[in-house]
């Protein structure tokens, strides 16, 4: 099954500030999610790589480094910032972070550690910050709060899905 390249995506602007809860939740259970697919494989299947620059541990290791950026933007948004920060597409942090030497367990754990600040940081707000936006240069259209979080949200199901692609090609899936 093909899948729409990430800087192919494009997304709504959402209406309804009511969802977020929601999408929170999302946000919330991607590290659970992350260990259910990842806790019952062999080290060696966690870097079986999907191209000469990715593997199962750097798709992982990808997903850490957003963490910072994702809360930079919550506080461009919440300041009314004429623009957002966008993230290097070229993966440059992942690439350099020998992600791979690692241990899985090391990774899911920083990963938590980082998404939970993210979710603190949704959760600290006041209902008139999600009235705010910012305008995402990328994307070219204004951000507000849900809309960020239903792209993070979105992202993380991307790298989701790519785990279970490199998975399924390895044949370490169900």
């Amino acid at each position: 099954m093909d899948r729409t390249p990430w800087i192919l995506r494009t997304f709504p602007l959402i209406e309804d500030d009511g969802i977020l809860p929601c999408v929170l939740e999302r946000l919330v259970g991607t590290p659970a999610r992350l260990y259910g697919k990842i806790s019952r494989f062999d080290s060696m299947d966690l870097i079986v790589s999907n191209g000469p620059k990715s593997s199962i541990k750097t798709e992982v290791g990808h997903l850490i480094d957003l963490e910072p950026l994702w809360v930079e933007q919550i506080d461009q948004i919440v300041a009314a910032s004429p623009e957002i920060t966008v993230a290097d597409m070229t993966n440059k942090k992942a690439n350099m972070g020998r992600r791979d030497i690692r241990r899985i367990y090391d990774l899911l754990f920083r990963f938590k550690l980082a998404r939970e600040q993210t979710v603190l940081k949704f959760r600290s707000l006041e209902d008139e910050d999600l009235h705010k936006f910012s305008i995402h240069p990328g994307l070219k259209n204004p951000v507000r709060i849900i809309d960020l979080a239903y792209f993070i949200a979105e992202h993380d199901d991307h790298h989701l899905s790519q785990i279970t692609r490199m998975m399924i090609q390895s044949g370490s899936c169900l």
